[in-house]
């Protein structure tokens, strides 16, 4: 029997300035080599769980522990932050509030530093961590020119080198495109296996991480464990929808053409599932279901033309790209990291003027507009929500737009505080913003663009550490304002959120134009899947391991239904 590495026993913490307790009664053991995924609704404690572990309570934030949390076989309470860095490695899900050094190797090499490791032998060891996650071609590069995939190699060298026992991953996918995210999840299974180390991943993309086994799946909801099983089990049961979790999306077509999920169907990962009794019930469902119609096309409201711009010169990182965005539309921009994404929001904002071509909103040369002149009709929600933020409050913070536009103290509060419900933020609205987890800062930064109902909004990743609740009632509020005539562009790397609500999908790739489509003929089309780092949905393999006639209208009826059933 494998030893306990971690152990609460009876164990609750309560914040400081909280009423309540944010974990009680959390009776938990992890073994040595295991690797657990632990999931659960933004606000539920899975994040304070996690701090638990590696020290930053009660180091970093303060407040009150009962019961015991045992470390390594010792009393957490009674180790220091650096004994417990020495036993616990974390990767952020923001791998640049990670990086120290300057270089790669620098960065790997800072905790050997901080141990006075011998000079040659440092080397040798950042070598062997480097190339252990295929990044050591790059140990002299700045760790902000690096990918987002090989900035989370650099960040898990960082935690190897040390030799640490147990590695613990906060959202290591939100960052991520689809394919890079795979192969994240494909070098920690790797990392595990051959160096037995306990890991523990914490992840809104079930599915998405799933892609690889995990020994068993904890719940974490109203700050209690819910659940604590192995996947396939799990999976058997309504738990996750229940608590506000996204579960597979071949497991909901399943269970719409009226399928039981059972563990022994093997349900934790499209390819294994065993579909025996479900193929004839699938394909009743899909002749029965017609695809949704498409819709009327309104005028245009933004247009790109001939767009190029390089960051430097002779690098370009748009080639002559030309877009058409129509009035009320939601469209996603989607593609590899480093394809440009980023890049067409900005060019649209202002924040870059473009090398040549030409931008139109309503038909009119925006060239000479200047920032906050299209800040008036374009509001632009940044990737990272630390780049946003000014105030020190949440409500000063979503009413500051509002405040400079000059509109009454009565209703700017009417109008935030409806916003702040709709984001599942208003319990939230007297608190501090350093207060607040990464997805819940997330929903800030989109709350506050949202109240000023611009013209068009754009979102750079909006579902990046978003609970499937917050996640549903921020889109359907979107929604709601698209009916009024708002324009949503959305920069994702999630496939779910371009199945289930854009009307068309936009794909770039090395600066160019790769794809313009329905999302769902995007992604059923595996020459633009690969070129751009996406991921053929699994509703797709679903319908090819059913032996479905058309996978790909399969995949058009699903979201016609699913909308339909969703009330869209």
């Amino acid at each position: 029997m494998k030893k306990a590495v971690i152990e609460f026993k009876d164990f609750s913490f309560q914040y400081r300035a909280q009423q309540e307790p944010t974990l009680a009664d959390i009776n938990l053991t992890i073994a040595e080599g295991e690797k657990v995924l632990i999931v659960g609704p933004s606000g539920s404690g899975k994040s304070t769980l996690a701090h638990c572990i590696n020290g930053l309570i009660p180091f970093a934030y303060k407040g009150e522990m009962s019961g015991s949390l045992r470390i390594m076989g010792l009393e957490q309470k009674e180790l220091s932050i650096a004994a417990l860095s020495d036993q616990v490695g974390i990767v952020l899900q923001d791998p640049d509030g990670q990086f120290v050094g300057l270089t790669v190797g620098e960065d790997i090499a800072f905790s050997l530093e901080n141990h006075t490791v011998q000079q040659a032998e440092m080397i040798e060891k950042v070598v062997a961590a480097a190339t252990a996650v295929d990044i050591h071609e790059y140990l002299g590069a700045s760790p902000q020119e690096l990918s987002g995939g090989q900035k989370q190699k650099t960040t898990l060298a960082g935690v190897l080198v040390g030799d640490v026992d147990i590695l613990l991953f906060d959202e290591p996918l939100a960052n991520l495109d689809p394919y890079t995210g795979t192969k994240a999840i494909e070098l920690i299974d790797r990392v595990q296996k051959e160096t037995g180390k306990t890991v523990i991943i914490i992840e809104h993309r079930l599915e998405e991480v799933l892609h690889r086994a995990v020994d068993r799946i904890i719940v974490i909801h109203d700050g209690r464990i819910a659940a604590d099983m192995p996947a396939a089990e799990l999976l058997s049961t309504s738990l996750l929808s229940e608590v506000g979790i996204r579960e597979p999306l071949y497991l909901t077509a399943l269970k719409y053409a009226g399928c039981t999920i059972t563990s022994d169907m093997n349900p934790q990962h499209i390819d294994e599932i065993l579909l025996d009794s479900c193929s004839s019930k699938l394909e009743y469902w899909y002749d029965d279901n017609k695809a949704r119609q498409d819709k009327i096309v309104n005028l245009p409201i933004l247009e790109l033309r001939d767009i190029s711009f390089g960051y430097e010169k002779n690098r370009p990182v748009l080639h002559k790209l030309n877009l058409l965005i129509h009035k009320g539309e939601m469209v996603c921009i989607a593609g590899r990291n480093g394809a440009g994404k980023s890049t067409v929001s900005k060019l649209i904002c202002g924040f870059y003027k473009p090398t040549s071509g030409s931008i139109l909103m309503n038909g009119r040369d925006i060239a000479k507009d200047t920032i906050k002149e299209r800040a008036e009709r374009i509001g632009f929600v940044m990737q990272n929500p630390n780049h946003m933020i000014s105030k020190t409050l949440l409500y000063d913070e979503v009413a500051l737009g509002l405040k400079l536009r000059g509109g009454s103290e009565e209703d700017i509060r009417e109008r935030v505080h409806h916003v702040l419900k709709i984001c599942g933020l208003y319990v939230f609205r007297s608190w501090p913003i350093s207060a607040l987890s990464y997805g819940q800062k997330k929903r800030v930064t989109i709350a506050s663009i949202m109240i000023l109902e611009p013209e068009v909004i754009i979102l750079d990743e909006p579902t990046a550490a978003q609970d499937y609740r917050h996640y549903n009632e921020m889109m359907e509020f979107l929604l709601t304002l698209r009916e009024q005539g708002m324009t949503v562009i959305m920069i994702t790397h999630d496939m779910h959120l371009m199945l289930e609500y854009a009307d068309r999908a936009v794909v770039l790739s090395d600066g160019v134009k790769l794809a313009d489509d329905s999302p769902e003929r995007v992604l059923t089309n595996i020459e633009v899947v690969r070129n751009a780092n996406l991921k053929e949905t699994s509703l797709f393999t679903l319908a090819m391991k059913a032996q479905l006639d058309q996978p790909e209208e399969f995949v058009r009826r699903f979201i016609a239904y699913d909308r339909r059933s969703r009330g869209g």
